[in-house]
Formats: C-alpha cells, sequence, structure tokens
C-alpha cells in the first residue's frame, strides 16, 4: 500500500518562504513520477509542478521563479520549496504520485492521472 505523507505547510506573510515534503512509504519515488498539486477552495485542483520521466522539472506559469521542486531519492522524499509567497497561493498542497508519468503533458497538468494523492498540507499567505 503506497502513503504519502506531507508536512511543512503553515500560516506565513506575503513574501515569506515554506518548504513542503512528502514522504513515501510502499512506493520507490525514483521508479516513476512525482508531482506537487493544489486545491483553493470552491477552484479545481490544478498542478503547481513536477518532474517529467526524463528528471527534468515543470512548473505551472504561476510559480515559475519563486517554487523549486527537487527530491532525494535515498531519503523516499519529495519536496517543494516555495518563496515569494503571495496571497492567492493559498491552497491544500496535495504530494501526487504519477506512476508512468502522465499527470503532466505539452504544459498542462492533468489530475485524473496520478495514482495516489497525499492527505494535504494547508498552506496559507496573508497580505
Amino acid at each position: 500500500q503506497i502513503q504519502l505523507v506531507e508536512s511543512g505547510g503553515g500560516s506565513v506573510q506575503s513574501g515569506g518562504s515554506l518548504r513542503l515534503s512528502c514522504t513515501a512509504s510502499g512506493y520507490t519515488i525514483s521508479s516513476g513520477c512525482m508531482a506537487w498539486f493544489r486545491q483553493a477552495p470552491k477552484m479545481q485542483r490544478e498542478g503547481v509542478a513536477s518532474f517529467d520521466a526524463k528528471g527534468i522539472p515543470n512548473y505551472a506559469d504561476s510559480v515559475k521563479g519563486r517554487f523549486t521542486i527537487s527530491q532525494d531519492n535515498p531519503k523516499n522524499t519529495l519536496y517543494l520549496q516555495m518563496n515569494s509567497l503571495r496571497p492567492e497561493d493559498t491552497a491544500m498542497y496535495y504530494c501526487a504520485v504519477d506512476r508512468y508519468c502522465l499527470a503532466y503533458s505539452g504544459g498542462w497538468y492533468y489530475p485524473q492521472r496520478v495514482d495516489v494523492w497525499g492527505q494535504g498540507t494547508q498552506v496559507t499567505v496573508s497580505s
């Protein structure tokens, strides 16, 4: 059974930083692709950052230059460093297993192609 446990969320002021972590069990994150999604209240879940099959990071336009995705394979942990946070970044952030690297394609994210979701960690940015 695959489990993803996120941590690192919290409340910060605009311009602040947070680092999210996602530790996987029952699955080796280097065997497929991993991604971060987020969902604000009353909004659809949207892709934030991911690795493609070649290990190249991809980002949503709204976070480019501010967020950095990384992973530590020996620790089986995915990270999301978030800098210059804005109130519009406020959302529940979810770690995702994308076993066959299908959840990101051609600049678009497809949450319906995600195989396993974490429970989420809340990020709140105040102005």
